[in-house]
């Protein structure tokens, strides 16, 4: 492996690394950090290190401040509500494709496991599991949506911004009732789908990030 391919690898690394010590909190929302103490952190040298601070700076992640550190954005207000915005402008265009063109059997599929995740909830609560497999559905309804417009270009930017989402949901609190309001937004919106009905696929959607937006923000 050539030098600049092997840079480049290792600042992938140090691009992920730092965003999993936000998501997983070793990294506090709003740290301000010495570079060394990054690559002390996260095992990384500081030359890729310094690669991947650059790039999250471009997207509003961190602030690098010279000689003096880098400062991590912390979720608010603001962030909660220009991520949401700029989800809405994306999969609301998308999920009147998905509906129009989406696949029967991802639908059905998808209709399946959040039926039993439901049931499974009502039954035993929100346990370990059954978090696990909202998250797993959580992404796996919006990602195939937004894979229905086959745009490399809007997928790449979609994934940074699900960045941001992860950020603004770090302190989050899930009950059992908000997952199971969570899941019948979502089961309205793949209703819609399954009907191939685009316009109440669009409302259902929006309905679903306004009553999303309405529970991140009660945490401010």
């Amino acid at each position: 492996m050539d030098e600049g391919r092997e840079k480049g690898r290792l600042s992938d690394i140090a691009y992920a690394r730092i965003l999993e010590s936000l998501f997983d909190k070793r990294l506090p929302a709003g740290a301000f950090v010495s570079q060394n103490d990054l690559v002390r952190l996260l095992g990384v040298p500081v030359a890729p290190m310094r690669d991947a601070l650059k790039v999250l700076e471009t997207e509003g992640v961190v602030t690098i401040h010279p000689r003096s550190g880098i400062q991590f954005v912390k979720p608010g207000m603001e962030l909660t509500r220009s991520t949401y915005q700029f989800r809405g402008i994306i999969e609301r265009t998308a999920v009147a494709v998905y509906a129009e063109t989406g696949d029967e059997a991802e639908m059905a599929e998808l209709r399946r496991r959040h039926l039993a995740l439901i049931g499974l909830i009502e039954a035993e609560g929100l346990t370990p599991r059954a978090r696990e497999e909202y998250e797993a559905l959580e992404s796996g309804l919006h990602n195939s949506i937004v894979a229905s417009l086959n745009n490399p270009l809007i997928e790449k930017a979609y994934k940074r911004m699900h960045n941001y989402v992860r950020l603004v949901r770090l302190d989050r609190k899930l009950t059992g009732p908000i997952v199971l309001r969570s899941l019948r937004e979502h089961m309205d919106i793949i209703d819609a789908c399954e009907a191939r009905d685009a316009d109440r696929a669009v409302a259902a959607l929006q309905a679903h990030f306004s009553a999303a937006l309405q529970r991140l923000l009660g945490m401010y």
